[in-house]
């Protein structure tokens, strides 16, 4: 059975339910995937692996094709267990939903891989997170509202239907029918954020509803490590390993160095000499993953400056303003006027069509 290599890539499966949704309107498969560099036959094991970036296109491109820009919502509400393969069926046996999500972020790997996931807790909330990695890949608000809804729907399944979270957050700005997303997932939803969130009240999420079958989910998380491979967190290193840490709990808990330390087994002062081994320390990281951000949401469509400054974790965006100066030698809005001139000039009004694992 094939591993998923070390380019970022998702498995053959993923697309199932959106390439049946496509045939189902109508569309020729074989013409609309080959646009992509897909060939039926990749398709035809479920465990092969395709580019994570022509996947993001691709769901991007078919909410186009089809004039429907909540595709990715609308596939959403009809994902079962079984749809997920392995991870979905250990998913619908874990004891609690809190079990259930970190059991996704620890295994999200075996479907798809350049994705950081996590839960941790926050205030007394739990927070579970889904990112892509490369912040080339982009816009890929399809894959996140489809990934997010999706997982509600499995609480409902697996669960209570009348689950919902406490909020849900989203890396992109808000869509044209924000009414839809609050009604899917019956809780404030807030855009431009550091990172895709599903958050949950504590208690409800560790209510014990089942006792779980031991024996199977032995076999299926062995089968879901098989999957993984040498691409699980222990083999990267360690500037890689604070660097998704950086993407997940920026904007929601503080990053420090004991922090990390604590949650990576080290002592503060030896993970400081690891990123120092490595060229790198723990300041730099943050500055590096706040750029990023700042530059991705800045190119995006009404981008307020406050906004953005509590997604990457400032108090105000008077401290944003000045960190972002000291960065690029100009103020934010000198990025907001370059956005708006190159849409003038290309006709666009939307977010650029830029991917990147092609």
């Amino acid at each position: 059975m094939a591993r998923a290599p070390k380019i970022k890539s998702v498995r053959a499966s993923v697309l199932t339910p959106l390439l049946k949704h496509i045939a189902d309107q109508g569309s020729n498969i074989q013409e609309f995937i080959a646009k992509y560099g897909i060939t039926r036959t990749q398709l035809s094991d479920p465990y092969s692996v395709l580019p994570l970036g022509r996947y993001v296109t691709l769901f991007e491109a078919a909410a186009v094709h089809l004039k429907d820009p909540d595709l990715g919502l609308k596939l959403a509400m009809r994902v079962q267990p079984a749809d997920m393969g392995p991870m979905g069926v250990l998913f619908s046996l874990s004891p609690s939903i809190a079990a259930g999500f970190q059991r996704l972020a620890s295994h999200v790997m075996a479907l798809q891989s350049g994705t950081q996931s996590n839960m941790f807790e926050v205030n007394g909330d739990l927070v579970w997170t889904y990112r892509l990695q490369d912040p080339v890949m982009w816009p890929r608000r399809q894959d996140a509202e489809y990934t997010l809804a999706a997982c509600a729907q499995l609480v409902r399944s697996c669960f209570s239907p009348e689950w919902k979270p406490l909020e849900v957050h989203f890396e992109h700005a808000e869509s044209a029918n924000p009414q839809l997303l609050q009604r899917i997932f019956r809780a404030p939803v807030l855009y431009r954020q550091a990172s895709n969130r599903i958050i949950m009240g504590r208690d409800d999420a560790t209510r014990i509803y089942r006792s779980e079958d031991r024996e199977l989910v032995t076999i299926l998380e062995h089968h879901l490590a098989d999957l993984i491979g040498d691409e699980s967190d222990e083999s990267q290193t360690m500037t890689d390993r604070i660097r998704n840490r950086i993407s997940l709990y920026l904007g929601q808990k503080p990053v420090t160095l004991t922090a990390l330390a604590a949650e990576l087994n080290m002592s503060a002062r030896s993970l400081q000499r690891r990123l120092a081994e490595e060229g790198t320390s723990l300041r730099d990281l943050v500055r590096e993953h706040r750029i990023q951000l700042a530059a991705n949401q800045l190119t995006q469509k009404d981008a307020r400056v406050t906004q953005i400054a509590h997604s990457l974790g400032y108090a105000d965006g008077t401290v944003f303003w000045r960190a972002y100066r000291g960065w690029k030698g100009e103020p934010p809005s000198a990025a907001k006027g370059q956005r708006r001139a190159a849409q003038d000039a290309s006709g666009d009004d939307g977010e650029e069509w830029i991917t990147g694992g092609a």
